[in-house]
């Protein structure tokens, strides 16, 4: 099985809220998703970003790819 680290969205329409997910590479972008490592909210004055570093690694050391957006967000 592939596994993705990516964004799942939430909230409402016009105002995104994601969370960083890691989920099987083909399942659609709200489908389910394996563990929950993270959130990340673009819409207030600070964007607020959580992730669980430990669990990231993790992933990434057993062969979770990630994906372009959080690449871009974590800074990896």
């Amino acid at each position: 099985m592939a596994t993705v680290i990516r964004l799942t969205r939430m909230g409402r329409k016009k105002q995104p809220f994601y969370r960083i997910a890691v989920t099987d590479s083909r399942k659609r972008r709200d489908g389910g998703w394996i563990e929950l490592i993270g959130h990340y909210n673009p819409m207030v004055a600070e964007k607020t970003m959580v992730v669980d570093t430990e669990r990231l690694d993790y992933w990434l050391s057993v062969g979770a790819k990630m994906s372009d957006r959080v690449k871009k967000i974590t800074g990896r």
